[in-house]
C-alpha cells in the first residue's frame, strides 16, 4: 500500500520508529493499531 506523508511527517515518524527500534512500516503499523484499539474502546 502507498502512503503519501509529508517529508516533516516521515522523519517524524522515522526518529520515533528509531527510538523504539522499529522500521517505519513497523512503527506505522504499530501507530495504526493503537489508533484501532483505542476507538474499539472508546466506542464499547
Amino acid at each position: 500500500m502507498l502512503l503519501r506523508l509529508s517529508p516533516s511527517l516521515y522523519n517524524e515518524i522515522a526518529a520515533w520508529a528509531e527510538e523504539d527500534f522499529r522500521s517505519v512500516n513497523g512503527q506505522v503499523e504499530y501507530l495504526l493499531s493503537e489508533c484501532v484499539n483505542a476507538r474499539k474502546k472508546k466506542n464499547k
